[in-house]
């Protein structure tokens, strides 16, 4: 009888872990607090009108007629119905049938306003759900004043990658999201001085890396940084295994997409490393600074390009120029200097060395080894979150010095009231460029 008693005890504990292990994860991913959900609604508003707005009277979201490059050298049609290339997203295809479906069903089946809706909204949830996840991170993890959080968080919000991204149904607008999540899992995970659970690793590896493979990478460095890691050869061991066992799984998926023919891998994989490395028109710095540092933050100049389908089709496409005045690059300049600023200052925090090194993966493929260097604007959702944390930790560091606080709260509202004029002011130019082709 007694054993029975332990017995159902040990179940009903089982079962409480249960309970609290999915609380927490709701928790983790949907507003728990007042404050929280305000802070998505706000965002799920101000973007949902503006993808609304675009959906309705436009039709560059989706235009059955046009793959690629309608706008910013976004594939938007070629990503819906494809998922885009394998090798460089290797399970999107499963991803964006779903969202496909899904948009069909709410526009009985056709490619029409209903459809662009629809898409506009999916996007939109992802990234106010992003918005909301560097939110939580800013103050649950950092531990700022709601002040600072909201002045942050407003400041990336008008972020140029974030607006793009919050119509535009694209495997960045879901990465943006996902990388976020999993920065403010990890940053818990670690805060706690736990390790993160081999399923939970899994399940990151094939998400995020299954939308954009390079980044895949970015889900081990948190591993790196978990507590004795190094001095204890059984916590090794079991890292290495978690590792293992997600990059098999991911492998095993990625071949399985492409029925195990690996060689059209490394084919492909260079094919596209040729197409989108070697571009020589405009200095390598400019690219750096206008169109990686720059282009995801800040608008720069539009340019108005004639474009094909390679089926007879011709349409108008929008693209970026480098910066025509130098308020931009020191706006960039001056954000880089408050970025490197916050890394010295917090050189010995563990969660900023996260940051950090995902951010040099980044850096590493784009500016270095020269990836899509041309349009690396449009590639902001693998890492623009990493500016309000790195800036949050920033203000942490200064907790208790009011007069750089006040500084640096000061210059913060300068460069939010910049960025607001300057994109609101390309915006306008955009919507022109709908008006007229679209």
């Amino acid at each position: 009888m007694d054993g029975f008693f332990i017995l159902l005890l040990h179940k009903v504990s089982e079962v409480q872990k249960f309970k609290t292990k999915c609380i927490d994860f709701f928790k983790l991913i949907f507003p728990s607090t007042g404050t929280e959900l305000v802070v998505f609604l706000f965002f799920l508003v101000a973007y949902g009108y503006l993808g609304s707005y675009i959906a309705i009277h436009h039709k560059i979201i989706f235009d059955s007629r046009i793959p690629w490059d309608a706008y910013f050298s976004f594939d938007n049609k070629s990503i819906v119905m494809t998922g885009g290339s394998f090798e460089r997203h290797p399970l999107s295809y499963y991803f964006f049938n779903w969202i496909r479906e899904s948009a069909f069903y709410f526009s009985d089946g056709k490619m029409d306003g209903n459809f662009r809706f629809a898409l506009a909204w999916f996007s939109n949830i992802a990234v106010s759900m992003s918005m909301l996840q560097v939110f939580k991170y800013l103050k649950n993890i950092i531990r700022l004043p709601l002040l600072h959080c909201l002045l942050l968080l407003l400041f990336f919000g008008m972020f140029s990658t974030n607006i793009l991204l919050s119509f535009t149904p694209e495997n960045f607008t879901y990465t943006l999201f996902l990388l976020t999540l999993f920065n403010h899992y990890s940053a818990i995970k670690i805060r706690k001085e736990e390790k993160i659970p081999a399923v939970a690793l899994a399940l990151s590896g094939i998400t995020i890396g299954g939308l954009t493979v390079t980044n895949l990478t970015k889900v081990f460095i948190p591993v790196l940084f978990e507590k004795n890691l190094f001095g204890n050869w059984k916590k090794l061991a079991n890292a290495a295994f978690r590792v293992i066992l997600t990059c098999t799984c991911f492998v095993l998926l990625y071949l399985n997409r492409i029925d195990f023919k690996y060689e059209n891998i490394f084919s492909k994989t260079s094919q596209q490393y040729e197409k989108f490395s070697n571009v020589n028109s405009t200095p390598t710095w400019d690219m750096i600074l206008s169109y990686f540092f720059g282009g995801n933050i800040l608008f720069s100049n539009f340019i108005i390009r004639d474009k094909h389908n390679m089926k007879g089709f011709e349409f108008k496409g929008i693209v970026m120029d480098v910066y025509s005045s130098w308020i931009p690059y020191m706006f960039i300049c001056f954000l880089l200097l408050l970025i490197c600023w916050s890394y010295f200052k917090n050189f010995r925090n563990r969660l900023v060395q996260i940051l950090v090194i995902s951010f040099i993966c980044d850096i590493i493929i784009h500016c270095i080894m020269r990836f899509g260097i041309h349009t690396s604007y449009i590639y902001g959702g693998h890492f623009v979150f990493i500016y309000p944390l790195l800036l949050g930790w920033l203000f942490y560091a200064y907790r208790t010095s009011p007069k750089i606080l006040s500084f640096l709260t000061a210059t913060l509202c300068i460069l939010l009231v910049y960025l607001g004029t300057n994109n609101y002011l390309r915006m306008t130019e955009f919507f022109w460029f709908l008006e007229t082709f679209y």
